[in-house]
């Protein structure tokens, strides 16, 4: 049960995490890495740019095995279609880990380039990023406007990540949210009339009311509408840190899914901010996500007061086993979870904003200096570093990676603790592939089902330079009873771990087999996995939950010794 820092093997609180990537915009980065990665190049021989990620990818202990494999986590053999960087499908699917929730100089609290957070984002293996500088008067006004070149820019220099331009809504009546666009030519102004008529700050819509919940369903309407008509190929919107404030009702939730589902999909099941658990003097000192405070006036006045902080870095919806999340999953609604690093300014980097910036005239922050004293106080991490979303996508796409976050292919994990997950439900001795992350299972009443999972292990350090050693899978299963009578239900009681397998290892590959036996009702199964170092009985008990993830500790929670991974659901449906 103890904390345990083991610093001897992994001492990250003594040296910046991480270094800015300094190319110019005329040298792509998979160019530059390609170069550092080509061991038959001498040292002497790279500019400074490649020889600096040379020698980041010789911490990571990425050279010889291949920078590209990083990020890129296979299921089975198909059709899709390679990517660029050497990715390759696997399973039907390019499994590309990625982030959709990054802010840059264009956030009034940002401080990076968006070609700084993209090219950390590339280095550190993501496939994909969303900007989403946050929403508010300046930003509808200029913001908009002025972000859309440099995500231009940054797509044509970084060829083998997708840039997808968003922002953070403010949600009237609730808190934050990603909206996000296929590139057209057609985004900006969208996303900028999207902004400007339903964004709660922009139209002080943020008291809990009635009216300003009828306002978030309006713009998600509007979203679908500009899909339908062709205005845009393509929109998502996801439900940041649900229960930091305590301002995403159930009853806000259902209703937001029910209005547009092809639109609102799902919600950060582990926040960003998680530097900000590292205990002083070597880091903050706060809650992992700065989940560190209370209910306010406008907080859902159910929710307990364990809910407002993370357990294991998880928000308190996705990490109770039969909590929210799972009451959702229980009425055979599609809700997915993410994993993301909010990023705004770096623990251990050096970056300050740029000198005379004035962000209300301009929009913007001064491009950042660096050179200074590593920033120990920060919270963040940079894209890619320690949260990763991994989505099963069939092409190299936008609009391919946005239908597989839609179809709910994502699993997520926090520090490197596995490199890849394959998991499939299919009825026993039929010989069938079965059905994988996001999908359903039919089955005819009696017939057996079972549940395989083949995992990766880590195999080679993580950012923090050590390699996480994943100690027990579970696996979560529960019914689905259909519509809950009481659209604020926080709870499903059929739901619980069934079964755990211990495991204890870091390399190589492990396959497990869950046996569902006779399916005779409709179910949901889930997986979930740790290191092991902190945790306890569930919220709803041993019961329901024996081995969960401990509350964190505000100021004790190093993040690096509290590693998860969570899949999303597979449902398994009997035929009448």
């Amino acid at each position: 049960m103890g904390h345990g820092h083991h610093h001897q093997h992994h001492d990250h609180s003594h040296e910046p995490l991480g270094e800015p990537l300094d190319e110019p915009l005329d040298e792509p980065l998979d160019k530059g890495a390609a170069a550092a990665r080509d061991l038959t190049i001498p040292d002497a021989d790279l500019s400074p740019a490649q020889l600096s990620r040379r020698r980041m990818f010789r911490r990571a202990g990425l050279l010889g095995a291949g920078l590209t494999a990083a990020g890129v986590l296979g299921t089975q053999a198909g059709p899709a279609a390679a990517a660029p960087g050497g990715r390759e499908p696997k399973d039907g699917y390019l499994w590309l880990a990625g982030d959709h929730h990054i802010h840059t100089q264009h956030s009034g609290d940002g401080i990076y380039r968006v070609i700084d957070q993209v090219r950390h984002g590339n280095a550190y293996g993501l496939g994909w990023m969303v900007i989403t500088d946050h929403g508010g008067a300046t930003h509808a006004r200029i913001g908009v406007d002025k972000v859309n070149p440099d995500i231009v820019a940054a797509r044509k220099a970084i060829k083998d990540t997708l840039v997808f331009q968003g922002l953070e809504w403010n949600i009237p009546a609730a808190e934050h949210g990603t909206v996000f666009v296929a590139p057209g030519r057609r985004e900006v102004e969208t996303l900028k009339e999207f902004e400007s008529s339903f964004d709660g700050s922009v139209k002080e819509a943020g008291a809990n009311t009635p009216q300003n919940e009828a306002l978030a369903i309006a713009g998600l309407n509007f979203l679908a509408e500009s899909v339908r008509r062709r205005r845009i190929p393509d929109a998502l919107f996801l439900a940041n840190h649900p229960s930091r404030k305590g301002l995403d009702s159930p009853h806000e939730i259902r209703g937001w899914r029910d209005a547009q589902p092809s639109i609102a999909v799902g919600m950060e099941g582990a926040p960003g901010h998680q530097a900000a658990g590292i205990p002083k003097p070597h880091g903050p000192g706060g809650g992992r996500g700065y989940y560190d405070g209370g209910p306010g006036a406008d907080s859902f006045p159910g929710y307990p007061a364990e809910s407002y902080k993370t357990f294991g870095g998880f928000d308190w919806m996705t990490a109770t086993v039969g909590g929210l999340w799972d009451s959702l999953l229980a009425e055979g609604r599609p809700w997915w979870i993410t994993a993301n690093s909010d990023s705004h300014t770096v623990y251990g980097d050096t970056g300050q904003r740029g000198p005379e910036s004035d962000f209300d005239a301009n929009g913007r922050y001064e491009d950042p200096v660096h050179g200074g004293v590593p920033n120990t106080g920060a919270g963040d991490f940079w894209p890619g570093f320690y949260s990763r979303t991994h989505v099963g996508s069939r092409a190299f796409s936008y609009e391919a990676l946005m239908d597989g976050l839609r179809a709910g292919r994502v699993w997520v994990d926090h520090g490197g603790l596995i490199s890849g997950l394959v998991v499939r439900a299919r009825t026993a001795g039929h010989g069938q592939s079965g059905v994988t992350l996001g999908e359903t299972l039919h089955v005819r009443r009696g017939d057996r089902v079972e549940l395989t999972m083949e995992i990766a292990l880590a195999g080679r350090p993580n950012w923090a330079q050590f390699v996480p050693t994943l100690a027990r899978v579970d696996v979560i299963q529960g019914d689905v009873t259909g519509p809950a009578s009481d659209k604020d239900a926080f709870t499903t009681p059929d739901t619980k771990v069934v079964q755990s397998y211990e495991v204890g290892r870091n390399s190589g590959t492990v396959t497990f087999t869950y046996r569902l036996g006779r399916v005779d009702r409709p179910v949901y199964v889930r997986l979930r996995g740790t290191d092991g170092k902190r945790s306890a009985p569930g919220l709803l008990g041993a019961g329901v939950d024996p081995h969960g993830p401990q509350i964190d500790v505000h100021g004790d929670a190093d993040p690096w010794n509290d590693l998860w991974f969570y899949s999303n659901p597979i449902w398994i449906l009997p035929r009448r």
